[in-house]
């Protein structure tokens, strides 16, 4: 399994499509987390976020602002990311090549999920960065309070955001795996995120009391639950506190194991071509 993870490590850095996704995150959370946020509470500018104030762009509010794409804009991303990494290797020919170089199909899979927890790290560490720039750069603009949250909280925060990173990129590689390749797997993992989970909390549960008890056990409620725990802002798209923390958690650690053993039993019974 090391010499896989070193030969995914390599591919992962080596992929154009990666770096573009990270970009795309960073810009994305420092557009909608700390720029829109901050010309709203300086130029007075009314509407439904209006409220949280300038407060919400300074270091103080640093967990709860990073952390609240994961569950539907930044997990996306990330969804393409594990379909790339793991679909692309269907029509590249990849699986192929590799087995018949020795390695289990075990060993390739656990290399590769594992480039994958660790790039999820990345892109935890990269856009908790990135907001600790934003709003120093704000806070001192605007001399306000340089306080950051405890060391605790921080450690709290990225850890609950490596934890939803991990399960959605496992989420699209295990579509990669089910449809044997790209186009299909990415559409369909942009479609449940983007629209059937916003459809599901936003139309349906408030209707069928059967389907908001349900929606406690879907992924995208899990992530938006557990981040509402930790300070990401109501209100935000995939935020709702429908679960405590302690139980979000466990949904999201729920499903990303599941989706870790579906890609491996999958993989290992069916034929690569």
């Amino acid at each position: 399994m090391v010499g896989s993870f070193r030969a995914e490590l390599v591919k992962l850095t080596k992929r154009p499509a990666v770096w573009l996704l990270l970009g795309i995150a960073l810009a994305l959370g420092a557009l909608f987390a700390y720029v829109i946020p901050y010309l709203g509470a300086t130029t007075g500018t009314a509407g439904p976020t209006a409220d949280r104030g300038l407060a919400a762009v300074l270091p103080a509010s640093i967990v709860g602002n990073t952390l609240a794409g994961y569950p539907v804009f930044l997990g996306a991303l990330l969804v393409v990311l594990g379909v790339l990494f793991v679909g692309g290797e269907y029509g590249w020919g990849a699986w192929k090549t590799v087995l018949t170089q020795g390695p289990s199909r075990g060993a390739v899979l656990a290399g590769k999920l594992s480039v994958l927890t660790l790039a999820a790290l990345g892109f935890v560490l990269a856009i908790f960065l990135m907001g600790t720039v934003a709003s120093l750069l704000i806070a001192a603009a605007e001399d306000a309070s340089m306080t950051f949250p405890s060391a605790f909280d921080i450690l709290r925060g990225i850890g609950a955001g490596w934890l939803i990173a991990t399960m959605w990129t496992m989420f699209g590689a295990v579509l990669g795996i089910l449809l044997r390749g790209v186009a299909l797997a990415v559409g369909l993992g942009l479609v449940w995120m983007l629209v059937v989970q916003n459809l599901i909390s936003e139309l349906a549960a408030p209707l069928l009391p059967w389907v908001d008890s349900a929606q406690r056990g879907l992924p995208g409620p899990g992530a938006g639950s557990l981040v509402s725990s930790l300070g990401a802002p109501v209100g935000t798209p995939g935020v709702e506190a429908v679960l405590s923390g302690g139980p979000a958690t466990v949904v999201v650690a729920a499903y990303l194991v599941g989706f870790v053993a579906l890609g491996a039993v999958v993989l290992r019974r069916r034929d690569i071509l």
